[in-house]
């Protein structure tokens, strides 16, 4: 049985162009690229080209990107240097609909004596910016928002958001994991201070991520020891990986256009099949925009983990939201803030979708889930008073 993979924003496949740049890296050139020798020089020239390809992507200078990880530890290390770099400031602004990420890490700060603003969104995921320009002030240490919702795929103003930030001195964080690679993101035009992605949302390896810090910007490491990435991020360089990321931006870049249109083309044939056959199906979430590949939608009166065990059972990979809060029993976080009704909530689901999907895979789901969602609510004695 084939698999048909609708889980894109929880992690991509490696792509096999990246893969087979990867792969002398993790054989036959594996030395140290801290080393002084020719050996470890050559990994090291080809760590700076993978870095300038990152730049690229984004529009910034080779020297202002920090390999790490993941996405979380550059949201932990961006929020943790800006606190670092100015002591006497004890708020930070983030939302309510963050990424756990950023989400728990400041939850940990405000244990730690910070006071946390956590911005609400509208009923379909959109920032209250009156909110924000309310909340922000002169003893705001940063200020971190999230440039699309990971479930949602919801895009928040980031060009406002950031500029009202530069405006009152206030350090500015957006967490990007989700959007980049997937629409236009130029730090030359957005002023952000600092930018987080990472290498398993856009076709490269999990365990590597990058912050983007703009020149100039006050910058505490995270990760102390040695000299690494002119000593802003300990710990000796992930090669082969960081080679793979570079690929992945290189082709990212290359194609971007092309797959807006594509993946926005087959998202909405997706969801439109599903509204028209679907009764009580809607979609959550600002409809115009988001995210080119990203739709969650709610089927009231059937429980979502119950739809994605039928779908799985046809091979069908989805998701009732973001992969690290997946263990818990709790409704989404995301949605909650959003306002969804009782009955729609718990039957939410997050189809997200990459360049690898083709329009036969969406007939297939456009084939087998209505019939899922109908015998589901015959079983279900909420859906059974609904269509009895």
């Amino acid at each position: 049985m084939k698999t048909i993979y609708l889980d894109n924003n929880a992690t991509t496949n490696i792509a096999p162009e990246v893969l087979d740049e990867m792969l002398p890296y993790l054989s036959e050139f594996y030395g140290n690229p801290s080393s002084m020798h020719i050996f470890g020089g050559r990994l090291h020239r080809k760590v700076e080209e993978a870095r300038a390809k990152v730049a690229n992507l984004i529009g910034a200078l080779p020297e202002e990107i920090i390999f790490t990880s993941c996405g979380t530890e550059s949201d932990n290390t961006a929020i943790m240097s800006a606190v670092e770099s100015f002591p006497h400031k004890r708020h930070i602004i983030t939302t309510r609909v963050e990424h756990p990420a950023v989400l728990n890490f400041c939850k940990h700060l405000s244990r730690k004596g910070y006071r946390v603003t956590f911005l609400s969104v509208d009923s379909l995921g959109r920032l209250n910016m009156d909110e924000f320009m309310n909340a922000i002030t002169d003893d705001t240490a940063v200020v971190s928002i999230m440039y699309a919702n990971n479930e949602t795929g919801v895009i928040f103003p980031i060009n406002e958001i950031s500029a009202v930030s530069g405006e009152r001195g206030v350090l500015f964080h957006t967490d990007a994991v989700q959007t980049a690679g997937k629409i236009p993101i130029d730090v030359r035009k957005l002023p952000v201070d600092m930018l987080s992605l990472s290498g398993h949302k856009l076709h490269a390896p999990k365990g590597v991520g990058a912050l983007y810090v703009r020149k100039g910007t006050r910058f505490y490491p995270y990760i102390i020891g040695g000299h690494q990435e002119r000593s802003r991020r300990a710990g000796t360089e992930n090669v082969a990986s960081i080679v793979g990321l570079g690929k992945a931006c290189e082709l990212a870049g290359e194609n971007l256009y092309e797959e807006v249109t594509y993946l926005k083309n087959l998202r909405d044939r997706l969801e439109d099949g599903l509204l028209k056959t679907c009764p009580d199906a809607r979609v959550n979430g600002d409809r115009e925009h988001r995210l080119p590949n990203t739709t969650n939608m709610s089927f009231e009166y059937v429980e979502g983990e119950a739809i994605l065990l039928r779908l799985d059972e046809y091979g069908i990979c989805a998701s009732s939201g973001s992969a690290c809060t997946s263990g818990s029993l709790e409704p989404s976080h995301v949605l909650r803030a959003m306002g969804v009704p009782f009955t729609a909530i718990h039957g939410s689901i997050r189809f997200s979708l990459s360049r690898y999907n083709t329009e036969e895979e969406i007939n297939r789901v456009l084939e087998l889930l209505p019939g899922i969602i109908k015998e589901l609510r015959q079983l279900s004695p909420f859906g059974r008073q609904k269509t009895g």
